[in-house]
């Protein structure tokens, strides 16, 4: 429906006037500035694409917990000192990089779906090189969050990569479409990137992670076999996450086996502890793997008061032991509650660190041998 017409007022037409006079006025002077002062370039210059250096993540001494709290009665389950949990002093913010492109030359050889990741002949890894850069501060409580499951919807692709802060780890499903293009995406806007590996879990098959699972009974060649399909995939993630695996967790001679075809390729493991955690460590030092187990799933019930809960049991992890790491799946609740929480991380004394970061800071407190 139309709305009531009003009568021009009789002084409009000659403003308008004068006032597009003067813009035209101010456009000139500005035209004629800018064409006075600017310089051009040489014939055919062309910008500069040249290819960045390789990302290698700095070692750090342990990181010491600080010891101000608030004063609150709180329990936090397996934090055994709640009363220093709450409180730290605040710390910069860390800057925001982007990866090196991906694949770099001599760190991947032709595999049976694209390339496969290989330690350099000059010893370069490539859980160190396509680790997101992060100078963090030695003695600040460090968190790493790693959200999973990215890849098979667009939608909440899309929102995770662009809604977290990069310091968010972001791990995608192997079999996701167009699944470098996602790797490029989420590394352009400066995350680091792992890629997930379907293992076995307790109830399988009647819950299938889906093709080329890993599996307990499989033997080491035909799981070789799949994890190499797996990981040609894609290329410039700095290591791989699980996705299940109770069953195969559990088992520790098959699970040795995988963790050194991965640690002879030079790739990290985060695992969020699906299994029997005694023995993914030991399959871990049997094969000389690097692995970091998460402390928390944060969303295990995905609500966002569960949510921001398992987070603060993070944040006193980290006052307690110097780091801790979380993993999450890209639920939408998990996705904002993570972004709302970090916003103001640094201000309350924490750093907010890649994965790779807090199993540097846990590699070094743990000694050579590990």
């Amino acid at each position: 429906m139309a709305g009531p017409s009003r009568d021009p007022s009789p002084l409009r037409g000659p403003l308008l006037a004068g006032l597009g006079a003067a813009v035209l006025l101010v456009g000139a002077a500005g035209a004629l500035s800018w064409l006075a002062g600017a310089e051009p370039g040489p014939a055919g210059a062309t910008a500069d694409i040249s290819r960045p250096e390789p990302v290698v993540v700095a070692d750090a001494g342990p990181a010491d917990p600080f010891a101000e709290g608030s004063g609150e009665d709180v329990s936090l389950p397996g934090v055994t000192d709640t009363e220093t949990a709450l409180e730290a002093a605040p710390i910069a913010p860390a800057a925001r990089p982007r990866g090196p492109m991906a694949p770099l030359a001599g760190l991947y050889e032709p595999g049976p779906g694209g390339p496969l990741p290989v330690i350099a002949a000059d010893g370069r890894r490539p859980d160190a090189v396509y680790a997101r850069a992060f100078d963090g501060v030695a003695d600040a409580p460090t968190i790493a969050v790693v959200v999973g499951g990215l890849g098979l919807s667009e939608s909440l692709t899309r929102r995770a990569i662009d809604t977290l802060p990069s310091e968010v780890t972001l791990s995608f499903a192997a079999y996701s479409d167009n699944l470098q293009d996602w790797i490029d995406a989420a590394r352009a806007d400066g995350h680091e990137v792992l890629i997930e590996l379907p293992m076995e879990p307790f109830d399988y098959p009647n819950n299938d992670p889906g093709p080329h699972t890993l599996l307990a009974e499989a033997g080491a060649a035909e799981n070789r076999r799949r994890l190499l399909t797996l990981l040609s995939r894609g290329a410039g993630y700095a290591g791989v996450a699980n996705y299940l695996g109770a069953r195969l967790g559990a088992a520790q001679e098959p699970l040795t086996a995988v963790f050194a075809d991965l640690e002879a390729r030079g790739l990290s493991v985060f695992h969020d502890g699906s299994g029997r955690r005694p023995v993914l460590e030991g399959a871990a030092a049997a094969a000389g793997a690097k692995l970091a187990l998460a402390d928390r799933v944060v969303d295990g019930d995905p609500g966002p008061a569960a949510i921001d809960a398992r987070l603060l049991e993070l944040e006193a992890l980290a006052l307690q032991n110097g780091t801790s790491l979380g993993s999450g799946f890209a639920y939408p609740a998990t996705v904002d509650t993570v972004a709302v929480w970090a916003e103001d991380l640094a201000s309350r004394g924490y750093q907010l660190a890649p994965a790779s970061y807090v199993m540097t800071l846990r590699q070094a407190e743990a000694g050579p041998e590990t």
